[in-house]
């Protein structure tokens, strides 16, 4: 299926459940009590975003994430949360924030996270306004200003008095950026949180362009491939008692991964990390390593280090099992290892996800802010709300607050769509749960 197509998909969904382009309903009076309760704490917001990332929170920063957890918890427990810190100790990480409004309504979960990939050696520490409209700082689109959404959502909600009645529980992760292992201890509360919900939304930054939204994420899963040969004086290479050493069979496979699987819509596979010669050492944490060998002697050892990405855990299964077969087809004289770590799962497109994109749409419209796509899933890296894939029925992502260039020292923000973004999921929740 090539890009295209899987667009043309999303959308005939979305025609399935009844959306179509074009303003599809007007708003009720209390969805305008909801906008304009969003316009009046629009301030607020933005104080409180400046403040969450003028607080460093690198994923290692264990007491960082927490006091970033610390402000959003406060936020939500003034709301009449149930608010809770998981302890991330057992998965060596801060933790996670939970808040759960139990409500009359379908259970809708909205997902979060508290760390970023600065941490406190980084140069990168201060939110800096660069305009009116415009602020610089680490976090603050991944995914702070997702998360203060959140909040202000709620808040408007709650302006109207509405929020009252709702099923809404809140998981901010504190490790999304360096999930802590075992991934299945380190997402537990996640998954717990999910049961029963009718919808989620993730408030990442997605593509940064509010014209499109996330439903659905490739996985990400890494792998290492170790190879061992015969080492020899290298005149004799290829001998039938000698072969073609380590480094030309990790070459054979790769170009076998290459010649194998290339060209596959929605599937990546990258050999990020190569080291090979007599000895090696290899760190993979840090992917980095040393390598001595001579120009005259068959390399004995290789090692290399990648990625695999996938939409679906069917195209998953089938890539890995195509890996594992080419490395076990091993050349004389070598032997290869293909490992798999744990990793974040796919987010397949559904029909619910296309349901679910359509209401979003159709909300944006009704609020005059323009039609809202689904992006492909190329476009799309991992994500926390993938992990709830099989349990929930409807899932949105990608739609937090706009801007670009994160997890880079220019990581920047559009401020003015923190309203927009905002007044988007409140009423979204609002219909949600209040159908019309």
């Amino acid at each position: 299926m090539t890009t295209n197509d899987w667009l043309a998909a999303c959308a005939a969904a979305a025609v399935l459940w009844g959306g179509q382009a074009g303003p599809s309903q007007r708003q009720s009076s209390v969805e305008r009590t909801i906008v304009s309760a969003v316009d009046e704490r629009n301030g607020d917001g933005l104080a409180l975003l400046e403040r969450v990332v003028n607080i460093n929170s690198g994923t290692q920063n264990l007491a960082g994430v927490r006091g970033v957890g610390a402000i959003f918890r406060a936020e939500l427990d003034g709301l009449g949360f149930k608010t809770s810190w998981v302890d991330g100790a057992s998965w060596q990480r801060a933790g996670h924030l939970v808040a759960d409004h139990p409500g009359s309504g379908p259970r809708i979960l909205l997902i979060g996270h508290l760390d970023t990939v600065f941490e406190p050696d980084s140069p990168f520490q201060k939110f800096e306004r660069i305009d009116s409209n415009t602020a610089r700082g680490p976090g603050v689109v991944d995914m702070k200003g997702g998360d203060v959404i959140i909040v202000q959502a709620l808040k408007a909600l709650d302006a109207a008095g509405v929020l009252k009645t709702m099923n809404v529980v809140v998981v901010m992760t504190g490790d999304e950026e360096e999930p802590g292992r075992p991934l299945s201890r380190a997402r537990a509360a996640l998954v717990a949180a999910a049961q029963g919900a009718e919808a989620a939304i993730g408030f990442e930054d997605g593509p940064g362009d509010p014209r499109y939204a996330v439903t659905a994420r490739r996985s990400t899963t890494s792998w290492q491939l170790s190879v061992t040969g015969t080492p020899a004086h290298s005149s004799q290479i290829f001998r039938e008692d000698i072969g073609p050493g380590a480094i030309f069979e990790a070459a054979r496979i790769l170009n076998a991964f290459r010649e194998k699987m290339a060209g596959e819509a929605h599937l990546t596979f990258n050999p990020g990390t190569i080291v090979g010669g007599t000895s090696i050492t290899f760190d993979a944490p840090q992917a980095r390593g040393t390598a001595f060998g001579k120009t005259n002697v068959v390399a004995e050892q290789a090692v290399v280090a990648g990625d695999l990405r996938a939409v679906s855990n069917a195209q998953l299964e089938h890539a890995m099992a195509t890996m594992k077969a080419v490395a076990a087809a091993s050349m004389p004289r070598t032997q290869a290892t293909l490992t798999f770590d744990e990793g974040y799962p796919p987010l397949a497109p559904t029909e619910g996800n296309a349901r679910l994109l359509t209401i979003y749409d159709g909300v944006s419209q009704d609020l005059g802010f323009g039609a809202v796509t689904a992006v492909s899933p190329d476009k799309a890296g991992a994500a926390d709300v993938s992990f709830v894939a099989g349990e929930v029925k409807m899932i949105l992502d990608g739609v937090g607050l706009m801007g670009h260039d994160d997890h880079t020292p220019g990581e920047t923000a559009d401020l003015s769509s923190l309203a927009s973004q905002t007044k988007r999921a409140a009423v979204t929740l609002y219909r949600l749960t209040s159908p019309r």
